[in-house]
């Protein structure tokens, strides 16, 4: 989030320093090099740096000390209560208090708890500079995107006139502009991605009533996303949501909600089924298996394509398929998987949730020898298997358990395998 508004920012012809406490990092971003996966962010940063509008700094007070406007784009993880913790965000708060200039505008734009603003204020203790929050929508994978072509702005700010300084840097966007309260910003945030996760998590619970009583979660879906009410985006039956936003943000809102006397229990209800599916998931392959609910799973070789938890990115943060993963080895099984992201070399060891995964060099490598094939990330090129070669080099009567409903079911048994997709008959 923070290098793509860095980039973006610069794009569009402001003068952008990016500043992170990693010298190595910042080092290679100055030779252009991006640490992660995401659409048109290496183009914009090499155009950025070349006319230089972008510039990257080690250090958060030195970038701050000339700047107009300053955005706070740290991590806020979820903390052992379920609320986020706010270390970081009021540690660069800290960092840049002194070396702010008078009349300078702090813009916390990281996903953060109602009253955060005030918190920001606390750290800083500057009355003559003005915090205000400016909540991200920021989608992996379609980041630039989604940041040049915003559906809306949103700025929480007691003062509105520091909510017009900052709409001005987004006025170039051309895109609707809402200035709030601090208050209703922080919450809006939450309330956008906790509508979203409620959507997959009805449409999953939705396919698994499909499953029970023999109807296709696809016409259903169909039939339900033509209503213009309800519309079709996020209805899309899956492993259950995860990565780094919905997952914490989600439990978040159930805190923030408890914090202040409110038992958010629908929300609640959106986590459980969620968790559930991802269960539903791991029992879907155990029946391809021939294993019922429980017991061993050693000897079954499994090949799992994907790992990220969406497609278009690298982020492997609370992935549904490594969450399926885990359930199989802790199970005895064993599991080879491929992604398109996810490297052979020292890149992927390196990372602990991969640990106890083979990892091949594509997806045919990945699918031989083994008696279930779960598609468990929509990447495009799993769309296009060539079926009779994954049939040929699978074991004998093997299954496609298709976690993504990627696959035409009546192609994959016309390749002699078996199929189970989500709320499909």
């Amino acid at each position: 989030m923070g290098l793509t508004t860095a980039a973006c920012l610069a794009h569009l012809g402001h003068r952008v320093v990016c500043a992170d406490l990693d010298e190595a990092r910042v080092a290679a971003l100055r030779r252009g090099e991006i640490p992660i996966v995401e659409a048109g962010l290496a183009e914009i940063v090499a155009s950025t740096l070349a006319n230089g509008t972008l510039t990257f700094e080690v250090g958060a007070a030195k970038a701050a000390a000339d700047a107009d406007v300053v955005f706070l784009c740290v991590p806020t993880p979820q903390g052992p209560d379920g609320g986020a913790d706010l270390r970081y965000i009021e540690g660069a708060a800290a960092e840049i208090a002194a070396a702010l200039r008078p009349g300078a505008l702090v813009v916390n734009k990281s996903t953060v708890p109602v009253g955060s603003t005030r918190a920001v204020e606390d750290v800083l203790h500057r009355p003559d500079v003005a915090v205000v929050s400016n909540p991200e929508f920021l989608r992996e994978g379609t980041a630039v995107t989604d940041f040049l072509n915003p559906d809306r702005v949103v700025i929480g700010a007691d003062d509105h006139a520091a909510g017009e300084r900052l709409a001005d840097v987004y006025a170039p966007l051309r895109s609707a502009v809402l200035i709030t309260d601090p208050a209703s910003a922080e919450t809006i945030k939450y309330a956008a991605n906790g509508f979203l996760a409620m959507k997959i998590s009805f449409v999953n619970a939705i396919a698994a009533m499909c499953e029970a009583v023999g109807a296709n979660v696809d016409d259903v879906v169909e039939g339900i996303g033509s209503d213009e009410r309800i519309g079709r985006s996020f209805l899309k039956p899956g492993p259950g949501w995860g990565g780094s936003c919905f997952p914490k943000d989600s439990k978040a809102l159930v805190k923030i909600a408890a914090d202040y006397g409110y038992d958010f229990t629908m929300m609640k209800g959106v986590i459980d089924v969620n968790e559930e599916q991802r269960r539903r998931m791991v029992g879907k392959v155990r029946t391809a298996l021939g294993f019922g609910p429980g017991g061993g799973l050693r000897g079954a070789l499994v090949a799992v394509l994907g790992l990220t938890f969406k497609a278009g990115t690298d982020d492997l943060r609370d992935s549904p398929s490594l969450t399926m993963v885990r359930s199989l080895l802790a199970s005895g099984a064993k599991v080879r998987a491929f992604d398109p992201t996810v490297g052979l070399g020292a890149e992927g060891t390196k990372n602990a949730s991969l640990d106890g995964i083979e990892l091949a060099a594509d997806a045919i490598a990945a699918a031989r020898g083994g008696r279930v094939l779960v598609i468990a990330t929509e990447w495009p090129e799993f769309a296009k298997l060539d079926l009779d070669e994954v049939a040929a080099v699978m074991a004998d009567d093997a299954v496609i358990v298709d976690a993504r409903n990627l696959l035409d079911p009546a192609a994959v048994r016309a390749a002699g395998l078996r199929y189970d997709g989500v709320g499909r008959p």
